[in-house]
């Protein structure tokens, strides 16, 4: 197998055309002609990650953030981007990441979020401007109205969020029909959320004043960074084990929450 062969079926799901300006999506370190034995999933590239992707033979590692977003000037270990980088080099392993446009295709990271929650009728919340279908965020509409607390628990424990921050719940009797999402740091499309008439807007990487932007009528739900996107490893191997369902593919044991809870 070639990684032309992993990524095309990655690209058909989430064309590298939506990822934003900014981003550095795609095959980051090896060639596309190179062969493949093995795929490791994770989040990030860490020296962990690729130490694993060695120990298990895997020779393309696929995460969600691009482990370079800026270029790089010297490679002399002395941060550890260039350690990876070094290592991926040494070893032989291709690097590949798939981010905005995981986020922003159809079914892609909040997509699998609101699946996972229990949401119906789900939309995008920030469609794109010359097609409605994709874009950031979702809002859709769980089956029965949810006690807000119990909401927000339930949450919570399903992405085993070592800490939730919310903003006012607007009244003791509050409930959840609507919900918003955008995962990763979603604080651009608080307005969206409110707009979308939502009643909790779940999102993370929050600013103290943006817990305030819910007008007393929507909770803004922090649920972290990591926590908000480790679905990406599933859904990357959904798209993979669809097609190739004999090529080996492996989910990340090394791929942790950089962020920890002291209570």
């Amino acid at each position: 197998m070639k990684i032309r062969d992993i990524v095309s079926l990655i690209e058909e799901f989430a064309p590298l055309g939506l990822q934003d300006s900014y981003d550095n999506s795609g095959l980051i370190i090896g060639r596309y002609d190179d062969e493949v034995h093995g795929v490791l999933l994770a989040v990030d590239v860490t020296e962990e990650v690729i130490a694993e992707a060695v120990s298990e033979g895997c020779d393309l590692i696929i995460t969600h953030h691009p482990i370079i977003f800026t270029p790089l000037k010297r490679l002399n270990s002395s941060t550890y981007v260039e350690r990876c980088v070094e290592q991926a080099i040494r070893h032989g392993i291709a690097l590949y990441a798939c981010h905005t446009n995981l986020d922003s295709t159809h079914e892609g990271m909040s997509w699998r979020v609101g699946h996972m929650i229990g949401l119906d009728a789900m939309r995008v919340l920030e469609p794109r401007p010359n097609d409605p279908t994709v874009g950031y965020g979702v809002v859709g509409e769980l089956a029965e109205p949810e006690d807000a607390i119990s909401f927000m628990r339930r949450v919570g424990n399903l992405f085993e969020v070592g800490a939730v921050r919310h903003s006012d719940i607007p009244a003791a009797d509050f409930s959840v029909r609507r919900v918003a999402i955008c995962t990763g740091a979603g604080r651009s499309l608080i307005e969206d959320a409110l707009r979308q008439e939502a009643d909790v807007y779940i999102t993370a990487d929050l600013r103290y004043n943006d817990f305030m932007m819910g007008e007393k009528r929507m909770i803004l739900m922090d649920i972290g960074h990591f926590e908000s996107e480790f679905c990406a490893i599933n859904i990357i191997n959904d798209v993979i084990s669809k097609k190739m369902c004999n090529f080996a593919v492996r989910k990340s044991c090394c791929s942790r929450n950089p962020v920890h809870y002291l209570f």
